[in-house]
């Protein structure tokens, strides 16, 4: 207001002049920010979520469940479901520093933890978030591979017989897929991706639904496996070790399950406004997760009951089911289209931070900066951009060639990223944002949460690095079949 009273001073406002000055108006097209104007809704931040949440994770809750039983394996999905929509609700209060209507806006997750917590605790964010995104799109290209090697199978034992040598190379896939990855990371960032989270999201519940449904099949025309309250059981399915380190991977794979945490803060910046983001947020959250939940409790108990113990890894891909093939192909490549989404979700954040840095580090490189019009201006081309993202796809493609193992990496990934992210940085800007007292009620309950979800990510990790050492004993370089 006062700087307006100067200018209007300047002007000659009041002489008779005619010249009053009339603040600038803000623009309809941008944002309070400078920005293009945002457009997310609650459908279009639910689809982000349920295209992030549901993916590869929901294929192993058969599993999970079947090294937990049908007392601790419902009950733990239940839990990490509550846990994640809690965290995420109080991380979506972090979007803006202040006012939640008219404070600065964090666009990522690392600047809401520079805004609330600063110091060490971002660069810790930064090496959480950017390794459990680069794990991530390791762990999707290997999941693709497995599914787009499981049409080829399903054919193969249709045509062939259920007892014939069906195996196939996954390291093809795994290429093929790396190279359209190559095509869609040009895509510049998360505003242009709606309209592939959605068909992902449609992929995502199509997928979901058939593996219900196989699996409620054959549950009612069985034949079943064994089930039991505890699970796998010692002495018949596994060795005493084995049942602890299962069980505790299996919390692993329930924790990847949900997360999606890592990237909340970039779907939230999608968003428009009024009503507030947060706001818009915990609703797009709660129908995520919702959802998310509905999916996974049918998918984990009702693949529990129709494999019992010796539930496979991956529903679609581990051949529980060989009829109707036609199906099971079209499940698989519901699978494949989704990942390639998935795959954009969590990787934007990591080009968006590189190519941030690298046109604050070198301003004036036009290598860097300057976007050249494609297709009659209907595109854009960025040199630093095709390099560097396609650079990145590779390097995640051959990493996952290396390490081909779908359940322990699942577990892994779970592990690192769940605690910190998911639990222990939205509750300590929750505390720093609402100055909670130490030693109250509140602050101590907080820290006995964030506590307990330590632990069980520190054994979640634990059993996974030890899966995989059991993995390496047998494994060949590049010639991983499926």
């Amino acid at each position: 207001m006062t700087l307006d009273l100067e200018m209007a001073a300047r002007n000659g406002a009041g002489d008779g002049g005619g010249g009053a000055y009339y603040p600038p108006q803000p623009r309809e097209d941008l944002d309070d920010d400078g920005m293009k104007k945002r457009t997310g809704t609650v459908w279009t931040a639910s689809a982000h979520i349920i295209t992030a949440v549901i993916g590869s994770g929901v294929l192993s809750l058969a599993w999970s469940t079947a090294q937990l039983g049908w007392v601790v394996g419902p009950v733990t999905i239940m839990i990490f479901s509550v846990i994640t929509y809690y965290t995420s609700s109080l991380l979506a209060d972090c979007y803006r520093s202040g006012d939640q209507v008219t404070g600065k806006r964090n666009y990522t997750y690392m600047d809401a933890v520079a805004a609330y917590l600063g110091g060490w605790q971002v660069w810790s964010c930064g090496v959480f978030q950017y390794v459990n995104l680069v794990g991530t799109a390791v762990g999707y290209t290997i999941t693709a591979s497995i599914s787009a090697a499981a049409v080829h199978k399903s054919n193969c034992f249709h045509k062939n017989g259920h007892a014939a040598d069906c195996g196939v190379y996954d390291t093809m896939y795994m290429v093929v897929f790396g190279v359209v990855q190559i095509f869609f990371s040009q895509v510049p960032n998360f505003h242009n991706l709606s309209w592939l989270s959605i068909v992902a999201a449609v992929m995502s519940f199509s997928y979901s639904s058939i593996a219900v449904g196989l699996s409620l099949a054959r549950t009612i025309s069985g034949p079943t496996g064994k089930t039991t309250l505890t699970g796998t059981e010692v002495g018949v399915d596994v060795d005493s070790a084995q049942k602890i380190w299962l069980a505790f991977q299996a919390l692993g794979n329930i924790a990847f399950a949900y997360s999606y945490s890592m990237i909340l803060i970039e779907i939230q910046d999608t968003v428009k406004s009024p009503p507030a983001e947060n706001k818009t947020m915990k609703k797009a959250t709660l129908l995520g997760v919702t959802t998310t939940t509905a999916f996974y409790m049918l998918a984990g108990c009702l693949g529990y009951a129709a494999f019992g113990n010796a539930s496979p890894g991956n529903i679609l891909t581990g051949f529980g089911f060989y009829e109707p093939f036609w199906l099971i192909d079209f499940a698989n490549v519901c699978i494949v289209v989704h990942l390639v989404g998935a795959y954009q979700v969590f990787s934007q954040p990591i080009f968006a931070a590189v190519e941030t840095w690298a046109a604050a580090r070198w301003p004036d490189a036009k290598l860097v900066t300057r976007e050249h019009p494609v297709a009659a201006g209907r595109f854009r081309f960025n040199a630093f951009r095709l390099g560097w993202r396609t650079a990145f796809v590779a390097v995640s493609t051959v990493l996952a060639i290396v390490m081909p193992f779908f359940n322990d990496i699942l577990g892994f990934l779970g592990a690192i990223g769940f605690w910190p992210l998911t639990v222990y940085y939205p509750v300590e800007m929750y505390i720093r944002q609402r100055r909670i007292r130490k030693y109250t009620t509140r602050w101590v309950a907080l820290q006995v949460l964030s506590f307990l979800c330590f632990l069980v990510s520190l054994a979640a990790a634990v059993a996974s690095i030890e899966g995989v050492t059991e993995s390496l004993k047998h494994y060949v370089p590049f010639k991983t079949k499926s």
